[in-house]
């Protein structure tokens, strides 16, 4: 049997008719719905979601949420709603230039370390008071965050924000959020400015499917035993790696690798899967 997951709090009468002669009659768990049937294509799921404009996916049948002891996110543009290193440009006048940049690396175009060290460069001689003022004026949640983090911690599911940003951020949400562990590259500084470097081995593709392992290893679990989520190209190692792969409103490369997808709903989406 194929479980569909329709994520959706309400359902007007055509999209529950469409739904209803399309697959079967939709039915209400917790806040989203849900119809079993005996088979049914992702490319069917695929064109019934662009039709009626709302997110589905087929629960894979190897996924089971009762088993999920560990959440790993991504921080850029999927905890949050912003690209950090593009807004703290913006403080030089480089934004469109940055972005441009980081856009490549997140679609897979560039390597992503390589990518981020020029981007990095570009702010030497920065402030870093310019780092707390992205924080505080720019820096946002992404929809349903709270919602999310909140159900998850309810249902004893560990948090892991990693991020080939920078710890400025992962730490200051970590604790405001309270979360279990953060992970991300440090900004070099020397007076109370950027260097134009990071310290240490940059936080990449497999630095982020490392720190999936060891946080594996430490709780004593297994990767199937997880959930990745992200938006881009460097995230796809670690989300390859884990039980369960949502791709949250990510580049088309990611989302043509991963298990689910989530376009136009918000982070609490996520929780539909552990129904």
């Amino acid at each position: 049997m194929t479980t569909i997951i329709i994520h959706e709090n309400a359902l007007n009468f055509e999209q529950s008719n469409q739904i209803k002669r399309a697959l079967s009659v939709p039915e209400k768990v917790n806040n989203h719905f849900r119809v079993t049937v005996d088979d049914c294509s992702a490319e069917k799921v695929a064109e019934l979601s662009d039709k009626l404009s709302i997110d589905m996916n087929i629960l894979p049948e190897h996924f089971n949420p009762s088993e999920i002891k560990l959440l790993i996110s991504d921080m850029d543009s999927t905890l949050i709603g912003i690209e950090c290193v593009d807004e703290i440009a913006d403080m030089m006048d480089l934004k469109p230039q940055v972005s441009e940049i980081t856009e490549a690396a997140m679609r897979g175009e560039l390597n992503f370390e390589s990518s981020l060290t020029k981007r990095v460069a570009l702010l030497k001689g920065l402030n870093t008071s310019a780092l707390q003022k992205v924080f505080d004026e720019r820096l946002f949640l992404n929809p349903g965050a709270d919602t999310w983090i909140n159900g998850l911690k309810e249902k004893n599911i560990a948090f892991a924000l990693v991020s080939g940003g920078f710890t400025f951020f992962t730490d200051r949400l970590k604790k405001e959020l309270k979360l279990d562990y953060a992970r991300a590259n440090v900004l070099d500084e020397k007076e109370g400015c950027l260097t134009g470097k990071i310290q240490g081995d940059i936080v990449g593709a497999e630095a982020k499917a490392a720190f999936l392992q060891e946080i594996c290893n430490e709780l004593g679990i297994n990767l199937n035993q997880t959930i990745a989520i992200g938006d881009g190209a460097n995230d796809l190692l670690m989300m390859n790696e884990a039980g369960l792969s949502i791709a949250y409103h990510a580049k088309p490369k990611v989302q043509a690798q991963s298990d689910v997808v989530i376009n136009r709903g918000g982070l609490d989406k996520v929780l539909d899967f552990l129904a």
